[in-house]
Parts: structure tokens; C-alpha cells; sequence
């Protein structure tokens, strides 16, 4: 494909990719594309290795082209709605953050019934990485916290389990999380957890007040604060923040979710494409996740990993 595309004039080459391959081939598909002068998408997670995602780094940075990496749930309107609300002020100081990334699917796979995909390669270390849950979707919930509320971890206690007989990667765990900054955190990610579907949540606790956010209902936001009635913000309103409104398709009432998510974060991602093959200097920010974004979540990955392999030991997260 790189061939056939390099042959063509400039103007008629595609402007990027969507990498969307297993997590084994993210690196050299992606680093083959991005030094042939073609943008790149990535899903998630960027690498199978910290190591590996540090290396990408480099060839991004080198290569100054768009890399954009597909965590989606930074994309639905409401999020951004509580990452402005954070970033404003209106919750004080943060306190407190707890992130949940339940699914129950992989659970038939220990009542023995037959389940095609529950055998996939990401119980595959070789091609997944060192983790499943963690790796799949507890990253989901890592980017998620990141995302809204800017705090960055500073150590981390994981307790990973493998419930499902014979595999060897973790279908299921839970971390305390310690914050720059002092705030705490707890992060629990589960694909045994018997009934759930797909049900990322968070819940981010101020001085001033708190917000509560959750995937299944996603055009709300909750916001509570002591003494008073909780507070519902819908999507599609008004009263919404500039950015808010800025993402949402639809007028209220009309649910917006998981595939206008992904679409704006391929709406960001267009807007730097767009930039660079104008020959436009690139910002500093575009709204969508970056190569650093997919470094960090190699590096919570790996932190995890090892600090439940050391029994739930308190780690320092490396440095980025």
C-alpha cells in the first residue's frame, strides 16, 4: 500500500491511515506509514511495549506528522463538557477520582459454554502485550481519568487476577492510584464482571462539587455537590460550554454515543491533517489523543502489570 501511494503524485496521495490491526502490528505499520510521509490513526493501545510506544514517540516527533490515537471516550460531547468544568474550576480542587471499566462477557467462558470470542488473541502475549484487561480496556479508563481531570499518576497498586482457567494474561483487576498533586484514585477494570456490558464509569469528587459520567447513559452529566439537589446536565443544550456544543451533531433529546465519539475524534485528527498537508505549521493542541497519550497508557499498562507481580505493591510511574 505504502508502494502504490509513494508512486502517486503528492496531490493525489491519501492524507492519512486508520491503523486498525492487532496490537502487535501497531508500531511497524504505523512507523512504515508515518516515515513514508503519510498521516496516521492508531486504535488503542499504540504499542505492546512502553519501550516500543517510546520509540514510536521518536519517529512521530522526527516525521512531524499527525498521529492521532482512537480513545474514543474522549470524543463523547459530555466528557468534554466535565474536562472543561474541571479545567475551569468549578469543582475546586480534586480530591478524589474513581474510574470503573466493567464487562461481563468473558464470564461464559467459565460456566462452559461455547463462546467464540472469548478465544481471541488478546489472551495472546505475543500479540497482545503482557496484558488483556488492563491492556483492552483498563488503559480506556486510565486515558478517561487523564483526560478530564489533567492529573498525571505518581504511583501505582495494582492486584491483577485470571479467572478464566488456562489463560495467561489478567481478565480483571483493581488499582489504587496516587495522583501528582496529592488527589487519590481508584481504578477497577473487569471483562468477568458477571452481567455488565460495557459500562465505563467515573466519578471525580472537588471541593466545591463533583461530576459522575457514565458510558452507558452518555448524554448526561451529573453534578452534585452537598446540600443541594443533583443537577443533570443533557447534551445538545445551550447552556453547555463552547466545546460541548462544538461536538455535538444532533439537537437535545436526540442521543448522541459511541460512533459519533469516534467520529470526532477522527473530526480533531482532520483538522491537524488537514493543517499539515496544506503545509500549515501544526498547533501546539488539537482536541484528539496523541503518541503521548499512548505512552502514558504503556507505561500505566506495564505498571501495573509489575506491581501485581510484586503482591500489590505500591510502584513509582516511570518517567515519560
Amino acid at each position: 500500500m505504502i508502494k502504490a501511494e509513494t508512486a502517486l503524485p503528492k496531490d493525489q496521495r491519501i492524507d492519512f491511515v486508520s491503523v486498525v490491526t492487532r496490537n502487535n502490528t501497531h508500531v511497524p505499520i504505523s512507523k512504515a506509514f508515518l516515515e513514508a510521509g503519510i498521516n496516521v490513526v492508531c486504535d488503542k493501545p499504540v504499542a505492546i511495549s512502553f519501550a516500543e510506544a517510546k520509540k514510536l514517540r521518536e519517529v512521530v516527533r522526527k516525521t512531524g506528522k499527525v498521529f492521532a490515537l482512537t480513545h474514543n471516550y474522549t470524543g463523547y460531547p459530555m466528557v468534554k463538557e466535565a474536562r472543561e468544568m474541571v479545567a475551569t474550576g468549578k469543582l475546586g480542587r480534586i480530591l478524589k477520582v474513581v474510574v470503573e471499566y466493567p464487562q461481563g462477557y468473558a464470564i461464559t467462558a467459565m460456566q462452559n459454554k461455547a463462546d467464540g470470542k472469548i478465544s481471541n488473541w488478546r489472551m495472546d502475549p505475543s500479540i497482545s502485550g503482557v496484558s488483556n484487561c488492563m491492556g483492552d480496556i483498563g488503559t480506556h479508563a486510565e486515558n478517561l481519568a487523564r483526560f478530564i481531570t489533567g492529573l498525571e499518576i505518581e504511583e501505582i497498586c495494582a492486584d491483577l487476577s485470571t479467572y478464566i482457567p488456562g489463560r495467561k494474561l489478567d481478565d480483571d483487576g483493581n488499582c489504587l492510584l496516587r495522583f501528582k498533586g496529592g488527589a487519590k484514585g481508584l481504578l477497577f477494570a473487569s471483562q468477568i464482571a458477571n452481567g455488565d456490558e460495557n459500562n465505563i464509569n467515573i466519578r471525580v469528587y472537588g471541593t466545591k462539587c463533583s461530576i459522575e459520567w457514565h458510558q452507558e447513559d452518555p448524554n448526561e452529566l451529573i453534578v452534585k455537590e452537598v446540600n443541594q439537589p443533583r443537577t443533570v446536565l443533557r447534551r445538545g443544550n445551550s447552556y453547555l460550554s463552547a466545546i460541548t456544543q462544538k461536538y455535538s451533531r444532533t439537537p437535545f433529546g436526540h442521543p448522541e454515543a459511541f460512533i459519533e465519539a469516534f467520529a470526532n475524534v477522527y473530526m480533531a485528527a482532520a483538522e491537524a491533517i488537514a493543517d499539515e498537508v496544506s503545509g500549515r505549521k501544526l498547533k501546539k493542541t488539537y482536541d484528539f489523543p496523541t503518541i503521548d497519550d499512548g505512552v502514558v497508557g504503556m507505561a500505566f499498562i506495564e505498571t501495573a502489570v509489575k506491581s501485581s507481580q510484586k503482591g500489590a505493591k505500591w510502584l513509582k510511574f516511570p518517567a515519560i
